[in-house]
């Protein structure tokens, strides 16, 4: 067996292991910290003022007893619904658009981009006005003036996770149209050509070599959509306040009332992890089904 020789390993690499120790330090103290931190505090009840005071797996039983933490949680699968296929489909469409018409491409990347980089509250406030429950709504006074009756919208129960999801949708479709617009540009040219000698019609070479070839940018724009979905609140927080009748409280706003409005920081610790396993569990499954090996040749 070869002896490891500290003193040259040492002059080879020390360099970089010093620039690694910012980094490291930064890593243990805003991240490994808070962890191990919410972890310990799922087992106690701090109400932000005093110490922790340990409880043991109360908080836990808790969670499985609550029924409004089940409704939050369904919630929030049922926005991913609405939001993660619709997201895709409209950032893959925008992206075929751009690809097709050569003419006015950076007029048109920078119009579809512009939701991504426009101040969520602002485009928050335009979306409550659109769809505001009443007959001075944008939409309810389109509705009026064909003979239609108005909708209540985010006041109805049945219709606000919808509004919720297709405010989302148009504040990232142009992220997600630009991770398509950069697959589209990574296939390579030469299977259109021979699909064209071939008599492929548009369709056909879209499902045929367009759809297939953009897999690997299927399974990253599904796993970060899906991750973004399970953490949505600032439109819950800014338009419903999680109503009306809790059916827009999604798991991350019901973390929010729990922890900084209730200051019941131990539950909304078991919330954050009961999260993060969802996620978790999502993004294997995702993973399993998704992310097949593909490579152009």
């Amino acid at each position: 067996m070869k002896h490891f020789n500290f003193k040259k390993h040492w002059n080879r690499y020390g360099i970089i292991y010093l620039f690694l120790v910012p980094v490291l330090i930064h890593f243990c103290v805003f991240q490994l910290y808070p962890i191990l931190l919410s972890f310990y505090l799922t087992f106690t009840d701090w109400p932000v003022i005093g110490e922790p005071k340990f409880v043991g797996l109360k908080n836990w039983v808790q969670f499985f007893a609550d029924r409004l933490a089940w409704k939050a949680i369904w919630n929030t699968v049922l926005f991913s619904l609405y939001y993660i296929l619709p997201t895709m489909a409209l950032g893959l469409l925008l992206a075929l658009l751009i690809q097709t018409h050569k003419k006015g491409t950076g007029i048109f990347k920078g119009i579809y981009f512009l939701p991504v980089v426009t101040s969520f509250v602002v485009i928050s406030g335009i979306w409550a006005w659109i769809f505001k429950g009443t007959e001075q709504g944008f939409i309810n006074m389109f509705l009026t003036a064909v003979g239609l009756e108005p909708q209540l919208f985010l006041s109805d129960s049945r219709q606000a996770l919808m509004v919720l999801a297709g405010l989302s949708i148009f504040k990232v479709c142009g992220s997600t149209m630009i991770y398509y617009y950069a697959g589209l540009q990574s296939i390579p040219q030469e299977y259109y050509e021979a699909a064209k000698i071939d008599g492929a019609n548009g369709w056909k070479t879209f499902w045929k070599i367009t759809f297939p070839l953009l897999l690997p940018i299927h399974f990253y724009v599904a796993v970060i959509t899906t991750i973004g979905s399970f953490q949505i609140f600032d439109s819950a927080f800014l338009l419903t306040s999680g109503g009306p009748d809790y059916a827009t409280t999604t798991i991350v706003y019901y973390l929010y009332q729990e922890g900084f409005a209730g200051l019941r920081l131990g539950y909304a610790s078991v919330l954050a992890y009961v999260l993060f396993f969802i996620i978790l569990v999502i993004s294997i499954i995702q993973r399993k089904f998704l992310d097949n090996e593909l490579t152009y040749k």
